[in-house]
């Protein structure tokens, strides 16, 4: 009987870790022309409820099914602090308006054309404090160059074990494909360098946070974007720990910027 109990004890827990649903979305772009797929997750709340939004941004050779499918305690996450997440596929594109490749242009997609869509689908609260962006390696790259641009739609964001200074890694992750090679267009790597988009950051820049494992290559291009904040005098969050570049090293960073986002929008 008592082991019935603990099976029975173990499906409940199971039903409680994935209350939140999760949708599957082909979301046109006008921009390329074509759908770009994305997964949204949606915590169990009373209807009637707005709740703050937070865009994951996967990895280089991710997709939109990697956080749902590697890292599944995001379902628990978005019910516990109530705020839906939204994964769009990136593919490779680094997140952002390719200066080589004219179909590739996910800097627009997202911020033109993907956050509105999810505002009109969701119960979304409509505003840059009530709307945060994250990602890992690319993706971390991604969440910080839009916020850096686009400071009126994310109040807060962050970056785990990001690529924030592409120019010290010629040729790796088809980063030629997105901005020609280094050696034809040597502007293109540092301009679309989120290390290079520091002195852009205003006085009412959304709150941020990120960290890196002190094994993983992207460490000094991290520990570098940390001294040029300090520099500048921009507040923001920056931890190290023991770790390389794997999802064993993100599955501690995730919960940790959810709760950030979370005591964020709490605040407002």
């Amino acid at each position: 009987m008592l082991r019935y109990l603990f099976i029975l004890a173990g499906l409940l827990s199971s039903l409680t870790l994935r209350a939140a649903r999760l949708d599957s979305l082909a979301v046109f772009s006008r921009a390329m022309q074509r759908d770009v797929a994305c997964r949204v997750i949606m915590p169990d709340t009373p209807q009637e409820e707005r709740l703050p939004t937070v865009y994951l941004l996967h990895g280089y050779s991710g997709s939109d099914r990697t956080y749902p499918t590697r890292f599944p305690e995001i379902f628990a996450l978005a019910d516990r602090y109530q705020m839906i997440l939204v994964m769009p596929d990136g593919r490779n594109s680094w997140y952002i308006d390719s200066p080589v490749n004219p179909r590739s242009r996910y800097e627009e997609f997202i911020t033109r054309e993907l956050i509105p869509h999810i505002d009109s689908l969701y119960p979304t609260l409509d505003d840059r404090h009530a709307r945060a962006i994250t990602g890992l390696s690319m993706g971390g790259h991604g969440a910080l160059y839009l916020t850096i641009l686009h400071p009126d739609l994310f109040g807060a964001a962050g970056s785990m074990s990001g690529g924030v200074d592409l120019r010290p890694f010629p040729g790796k992750w088809e980063l030629n494909k997105v901005l020609g090679t280094q050696q034809e267009h040597p502007d293109n790597w540092e301009h679309y360098s989120v290390i290079h988009l520091v002195p852009l950051i205003s006085a009412d820049h959304p709150q941020l946070i990120f960290d890196c494992g002190t094994e993983d290559f992207f460490f000094e291009v991290n520990n570098a974007l940390h001294r040029a904040l300090l520099k500048r005098g921009i507040p923001h969050t920056y931890t190290t720990r023991p770790g390389e570049h794997n999802p064993d090293y993100w599955r501690g960073s995730i919960p940790r910027h959810l709760e950030f986002f979370h005591r964020y929008f709490s605040q407002q």
